[in-house]
């Protein structure tokens, strides 16, 4: 899960190396080069950390944190230098859907080889999963992650039996056994949201056991992989102890898939 809400951090770092034009900060002199278009002036945006380029200097009080730069795509916030002290729990700005959109539009040049793949091998990228060793049943593999998840502190906080409703719901008999395990450790959801409110979409963490096409047992969930960060050469942010939490709470999540696919408990 880390891995791609920093992803999608980091390249909004790097965009402005991808821009057509230089920022623009209105306590500087304006670019020699011609825009485009109109630029709106920059807005001081009270908001949670954000990724901050090694070369940015902490501006002075007088001078905003975020500007704007022409694109291809039309003008594009970008960050200017460290951004201002926020509180915990402080939510960010509301981004527009224009922003959003141009930001994607610059992100895809990114992304092309990924999105030259079959949408079941992109997707594949953004899984961990296991097969579950011949002979167990789903309910073994089950009961299995359950207990290893109390041994490790992982919370059990819900389930959505999904196969259910494929059939009660929508009379689907056809459809295989496929349900959704939901786990929290506390303590790191709490010091996510801290610094970023917005990581609450992508909780709780998530465990689905299904069948294939073959009546083999898989269990899955989206990987929680912050070694991401070593390669990007920042910490967006987040604190060492913040990181020890996260890199502990994938090993949890592993643990317990283990432990479901090899029936050790």
């Amino acid at each position: 899960m880390m891995r791609y809400f920093f992803l999608a951090a980091a390249s909004i770092s790097s965009l402005s190396a991808l821009a057509a034009g230089p920022a623009v900060n209105p306590n500087t002199t304006a670019p020699t080069a011609p825009l485009a278009a109109p630029v709106a002036a920059p807005v001081p945006v009270s908001t949670a950390a954000a990724p901050v380029n090694s070369s940015m200097q902490r501006t002075t009080p007088n001078q905003p944190w975020i500007g704007v730069t022409q694109t291809p795509y039309g003008p594009m916030m970008v960050q200017l230098a460290p951004p201002p002290p926020y509180r915990d729990y402080q939510m960010n700005r509301i981004l527009k859907p224009e922003e959003k959109k141009r930001w994607l539009q610059m992100a895809m040049p990114m992304m092309a080889n990924m999105m030259q793949m079959d949408a079941r091998e992109a997707m594949n990228y953004f899984a961990i999963k296991h097969k579950a060793k011949p002979g167990m049943t789903f309910d073994e593999v089950v009961e299995s992650m359950m207990l290893r998840a109390n041994q490790v502190n992982l919370k059990f906080v819900g389930s959505n039996l999904m196969w259910k409703d494929f059939k009660g719901v929508l009379n689907d008999d056809s459809a295989p056994r496929i349900e959704v395990f939901s786990f929290c450790d506390i303590a790191v959801a709490r010091d996510l949201l801290r610094i970023v409110p917005e990581m609450a979409v992508f909780l709780p963490c998530r465990i689905t056991v299904m069948e294939d096409a073959d009546k083999n047992i898989w269990v899955m969930t989206l990987d929680w992989d912050v070694t991401w960060l070593d390669m990007a050469g920042k910490n967006m942010g987040i604190t060492p102890e913040l990181r020890k939490g996260a890199e502990a709470v994938r090993e949890k999540m592993d643990s317990v898939m283990r432990a479901g696919v090899n029936g050790e408990l």
